[in-house]
């Protein structure tokens, strides 16, 4: 079996990081902001997540947190909703902790003021399988209750295709789906076809405007096609969950012109002081040559098929 090996590293663009590796997958973690994930692959491949370079801003400057920004960076992080401004908008630019753990490490930001949150990422890999695991963890550091959920953002590098399965449990009269729509998003948008089986999404760096979607993703899973790879996004949904953001969403999906998100959402909690909620997620990354064109379903359910169980 290959052992997990975590490294320092330094980046070009983002600074001192942490790899982890088990010789079959690697990602990357910043630790002099974040905690970001800012890469992800099969060892040896291109970095499937995106990674904003220029650091551009994400939102506008906020005096209640000292006149900081928060910055796009790209990769994965923790969020929380409600999307609300200022509080999930706290600038993750100073430098975060991190411990080495079996098999992986935790990384943890700061207590963020104002908010007295907490956020960190726990990461582990399989010892013999590309299978990443990752934990998004908030913590009520405060004096007061706060009701939010964890939100799990993945930002992917353009130029590929997303798979989403749709819903196909059996409710007989009753809706068995419901989709969440955004005021920038139109639904005949060339980038994404409403199939029987399948939702998919292109990404097109030449495309006017982005488009989000939401949906209740009861299947638990998502998957990402580019660089001659597949990246692979598992979760456990709550079935008739009463409690998820956006109108019941535990998945939702967004691009524009730079990247393609997968994100996942938890159900809101309320967290009484010291309290703390987890979102899991698993990943895992292959090398895979086929690439669906997106509106053949029998294609994709036969590549699909390698990794996931269709019914």
């Amino acid at each position: 079996m290959a052992k997990i090996q975590v490294s320092k590293v330094f980046d070009e663009i983002f600074g001192n990081c942490v790899k982890i590796t088990n010789g079959i997958v690697e990602v990357m973690v910043t630790v002099d902001f974040g905690p970001r994930v800012i890469h992800c692959s099969v060892c040896g491949k291109e970095n499937m997540f995106y990674q904003d370079k220029d650091k551009t801003s994400l939102g506008e400057v906020q005096e209640c947190y000292g006149g900081d920004i928060i910055r796009l960076y790209g990769g994965h992080r923790v969020w929380i909703s409600p999307e609300e401004m200022p509080r999930c908008y706290y600038p993750d630019n100073i430098p975060v902790s991190y411990k080495e753990i079996e098999n992986g490490a935790v990384f943890t930001a700061p207590v963020e003021k104002i908010n007295y949150i907490q956020k960190s990422l726990t990461i582990t890999m399989a010892e013999d399988a590309p299978v990443i695991m990752v934990d998004n963890n908030v913590k009520n550091c405060g004096v007061w209750d706060i009701e939010l959920a964890v939100w799990s953002i993945t930002q992917m590098d353009k130029g590929g295709i997303e798979i989403v399965p749709q819903t196909k449990r059996e409710t007989g009269y009753l809706h068995n789906r419901s989709f969440v729509l955004w005021p920038y998003s139109v639904m005949n948008d060339e980038r994404i076809y409403w199939g029987k089986d399948f939702i998919t999404l292109k990404q097109n760096e030449n495309a006017d405007g982005p488009f989000k979607v939401g949906l209740n993703n009861e299947n638990g899973w998502g998957a990402y096609f580019n660089k001659g790879q597949v990246f692979l996004k598992f979760f456990e949904p709550e079935i008739d969950g009463e409690f998820y953001p956006d109108n019941g969403c535990c998945y939702e999906t967004y691009t524009n012109e730079k990247m393609l998100e997968a994100e996942c959402l938890s159900q809101f909690v309320i967290l009484k002081p010291g309290e703390d909620v987890s979102l899991g997620e698993e990943w895992e990354v292959y090398e895979e040559k086929e690439v669906p064109n997106g509106k053949d379903e029998n294609e994709i359910k036969k590549i699909m098929e390698k990794y996931v169980e269709i019914d």
